[in-house]
């Protein structure tokens, strides 16, 4: 997951497929601005499919839009996005989400996020959340708690969704706004 900026593009062979027919890729040349999660190394290429029909993602090369990128890395400076890969423009991005990027998100990676799809919906353990965005926001996948809610863990080894601008304290979480 990285914060990055697109500074150009370009198609490249990425292989053959089965008959012998190339594969082509865009080749994005990204100034990485920071790295979120991921490997020690700059991202310095990511790579997609040429167009949205064959899932690829299209990415302003301007050098001026910033975007935040969870993709799949290969460890070497490297990352591949599809459509399926989370991409947004950072100027898109609630303000609790920029803050939970850079101090809530880590605090609940030991917490499972459970997706409802339909109401009524349930927990099966102390250890997750349950994102209804889905459920009560007509099929919004960037709904009210996508966008202003962190999924972390409590003093106590359970997990909620915590709503607040102040940072959460590391002794101890409550939840100030269910």
């Amino acid at each position: 997951v990285i914060r990055a900026k697109a500074v150009s593009a370009k198609e490249v062979d990425s292989g053959n497929d089965i008959y012998g027919n190339p594969i082509k890729r865009i080749q994005y040349e990204i100034k990485q601005i920071k790295m979120f999660k991921g490997p020690d190394k700059d991202i310095e290429f990511i790579y997609t499919a040429p167009s949205t029909a064959v899932c690829g993602r299209l990415l302003d090369t301007g050098g001026k839009k910033e975007y935040l990128i969870a993709g799949k890395s290969e460890g070497n400076g490297k990352m591949h996005i599809t459509l399926c890969d989370l991409v947004s423009t950072w100027d898109s991005l609630s303000p609790t989400q920029k803050k939970s990027l850079n101090q809530r998100y880590q605090m609940g990676c030991e917490c499972k996020i459970s997706r409802c799809l339909s109401i009524p919906c349930f927990v099966s353990s102390s250890d997750e959340c349950l994102w209804t965005d889905w459920a009560m926001e007509k099929n919004n996948v960037d709904g009210r708690q996508a966008k202003h809610y962190a999924c972390i863990k409590r003093s106590d080894g359970s997990c909620a969704w915590y709503r607040g601008m102040a940072p959460p304290k590391q002794e101890f979480l409550d939840i100030e706004d269910p």
